[in-house]
C-alpha cells in the first residue's frame, strides 16, 4: 500500500490548522498522487503562513516583492530509509486564501484544497508559467481532484 506522509507546521493565527485540515491536506495529496498514478511513499511539508512571510519567501525565490497565495518547492530527493520520497514543500498564506475563498465565493476549505492541488501538481513537475500544455493539464487535473473531494464548483 502506497503511503502519503505530510509535515505540517503552522506559522500563523488567521484560520485553526486542526484534524479537519490535516485530512483535507491528505486527501488532496492522495488524489493527485493516485491520478498521476504515482507509485512511491511520499512525504511533503506543509506550511501555513501569513502574508508578510509568504511575502519575502516570493521576494527571496522569485524575485516578486508581493504576498501570494502559495508556493511550491520541488524536491524530489531520493527515498530516505523509511522508504519515503520527499516530493517537496508547499507554503500557504491563509491570509490570501481566505481573501481568495471570499472573493470566488467558496469555502476556506476549498481553497486550501486547490491550493495544496495546485502545489502537488508543481511538485510532480507540472509548469504553468512557462509552459501552455501543462497550464491547460493542471486547470483539467485540479477540477478533477477537486471533484473526486467534491470540492468543485457549482
Amino acid at each position: 500500500m502506497i503511503r502519503t506522509r505530510i509535515c505540517l507546521k503552522n506559522e500563523q493565527s488567521v484560520i485553526k490548522i486542526g484534524f479537519f485540515v490535516k485530512t483535507l491536506i491528505k486527501r488532496c495529496c492522495k488524489t493527485v498522487l493516485k491520478i498521476e498514478q504515482f507509485k512511491k511513499n511520499v512525504e511533503v511539508s506543509v506550511l501555513f503562513v501569513d502574508d508578510e512571510r509568504i511575502k519575502h519567501l516570493n521576494a527571496k525565490h522569485r524575485n516578486l516583492n508581493q504576498p501570494t497565495d502559495v508556493l511550491s518547492f520541488p524536491m524530489f530527493d531520493n527515498f530516505d530509509q523509511s522508504g519515503f520520497i520527499t516530493l517537496g514543500d508547499i507554503v500557504i498564506s491563509t491570509q490570501t486564501a481566505v481573501r481568495q475563498a471570499k472573493e470566488y465565493g467558496h469555502s476556506v476549505s476549498r481553497e486550501v484544497a486547490f491550493l495544496i492541488t495546485h502545489s502537488m501538481l508543481h511538485l510532480l513537475g507540472y509548469d504553468h508559467e512557462t509552459n501552455e500544455v501543462d497550464s491547460k493539464i493542471m486547470r483539467s487535473k485540479e477540477k478533477l481532484v477537486l471533484k473526486k473531494l467534491k470540492l468543485s464548483r457549482n
